[in-house]
């Protein structure tokens, strides 16, 4: 075989290993995001092949042009997918996360267990009886260890689902993240029954997103939907109280009386955002929802 030949097998070679070398790139990406690549390395990678390109078409070098053309084809791929992973991720990242809790709020727990006492001591106990007040606050103390003894496993597994509740939470699961979030520690016995309440009204909410706890401090959620304003003192994020009989007398929170109100709420919440991001490119979430003072 002659030096010629020889030279156009090794540069042809050469050139394929080059231009190839990036495709294991591409499938990471693919599979990973380019998070970690440099912008700064693609674009001047870019740059050399793309003039590398034009030195083989000024030299007639066949296997530089073929080598850079495919060069110029990987490098773009993969900044264009590192592209489409950040802004994707970056969506993610700005979506809000909304934490709702179940009993009051989701669940009519209250009918229940005025339900449950009427029948067990004969009275007729309306939600406009204890308005301002929690159901022990209005029963004789000789009842209220029975009274709280009626929240068994089975209390919570018919719950009536409050007017118009399914539909707007699985709205607002199409544009926001979308948690569960019970003090279910009130009531240890109640988690499996809440469990199963929730899969067979909200199938839309997965597993994932129902947490179960006693201190709601911990939930790194931008709005925090309750109807318990004790929950709100160490929230970090901003209060909707869900009114209720209980807490008729507050005054220090936002107030939904129903989940029409709730819809119209983040309605305007995002006609409001829509607005910021058309005068001016994403403003921060600090700036969207400010912090809540603490009380």
């Amino acid at each position: 075989m002659s030096d010629v030949s020889w030279s156009a097998l090794i540069g042809t070679a050469g050139a394929a290993c080059s231009a190839l070398s990036f495709l294991p790139q591409v499938l990471k990406v693919r599979r990973q995001g380019g998070r970690d690549l440099s912008t700064g390395m693609l674009a001047l990678l870019l740059a050399g092949a793309c003039f590398w390109f034009a030195y083989g078409m000024l030299n007639q070098a066949t296997a530089v042009v073929a080598a850079n053309t495919a060069v110029i084809i990987l490098v773009s791929t993969v900044a264009a997918m590192k592209a489409v992973h950040h802004s994707r991720s970056s969506n993610r990242e700005r979506r809000y996360r909304i934490a709702i809790d179940m009993d009051e709020v989701m669940a009519d727990a209250l009918a229940e267990h005025l339900r449950r006492y009427n029948a067990a001591y004969g009275t007729s106990l309306t939600p406009a009886d204890v308005r301002g007040r929690h159901l022990e606050e209005c029963i004789p103390p000789a009842h209220r260890a029975a009274a709280e003894a009626m929240l068994d496993a089975s209390f919570f597994e018919d719950l009536e689902v409050f007017p118009d509740c399914q539909s707007v939470v699985r709205e607002l699961a199409e544009r926001y993240e979308v948690f569960v979030a019970s003090a279910a520690m009130d009531v240890p016995c109640s988690f499996d029954a809440k469990y199963r309440w929730l899969r067979r009204h909200f199938p839309f909410i997965p597993p994932s997103h129902i947490v179960f706890c006693g201190d709601k401090s911990i939930l790194d959620a931008h709005y925090l939907i309750d109807d318990r304003s004790r929950h709100f003192a160490r929230f970090k994020g901003k209060p909707l109280l869900f009114s209720a009989p209980h807490n008729a007398a507050e005054t220090a929170y936002p107030r939904v009386a129903s989940w029409q109100e709730v819809r119209d709420h983040f309605a305007g919440r995002a006609a409001a955002n829509h607005a910021a991001h058309s005068s001016r490119m994403d403003p921060p979430l600090t700036e969207i929802i400010p912090d809540i003072p603490q009380t």
